[in-house]
């Protein structure tokens, strides 16, 4: 997992510094501070994400499956409300004018928050299998050493979206 995630930090760090080195360079609009809002409540719906899994995998060593079966749902579905949060927001954009070849903030934009929200959708993928475990009764206590492993990736991709949020809505706006 240290070795997928230092992959991935270096993927997106190529993905950021584009971003970065291509704002303000668009010869037409729209523009970032024309179409953007920050995405607050889909944000600290992600990011509590990481507390609910945190606590899952803590109440699953601890053999208390009702509680894991509790947070490990909220937080497949607090990754789904930002999921959902981020389609909305395309939506808006799209009928705002803004697409992918739009221009140079169309493409980096696209790229950058959907290579995120790529890897918000596979973690939802890994949390889901997990849970089909749990409701068919093959999930075990001893199983929590291996869903701290799942955990990493998923606190991997909280910490990111507070990486791709600062770049996106504060400096780039």
């Amino acid at each position: 997992m240290y070795c997928l995630i230092a992959a991935e930090a270096a993927i997106f760090t190529i993905f950021v510094v584009a971003y970065l080195f291509y704002l303000g360079k668009s010869l037409s609009g729209p523009k970032p501070k024309d179409v953007l809002r920050a995405p607050i409540f889909f944000s600290v719906c992600l990011l509590s994400s990481s507390l609910t899994v945190h606590l899952a995998v803590r109440r699953l060593a601890a053999g208390n499956m009702g509680a894991f079966a509790r947070h490990w749902s909220l937080t497949i579905v607090l990754g789904g409300i930002f999921l959902v949060g981020t389609a909305r927001e395309w939506a808006h954009l799209i009928r705002d004018g803004l697409m992918i070849d739009t221009n140079l903030f169309g493409t980096t934009y696209y790229s950058l928050v959907g290579l995120h929200a790529f890897h918000v959708t596979m973690g939802l993928l890994a949390l889901s299998t997990v849970m089909l475990f749990y409701l068919a009764g093959a999930l075990r206590r001893d199983h929590a050493k291996r869903l701290e492993i799942l955990s990493m990736y998923w606190h991997f991709v909280d910490a990111l979206w507070g990486v791709v949020f600062l770049v996106v809505y504060v400096i780039g706006v």
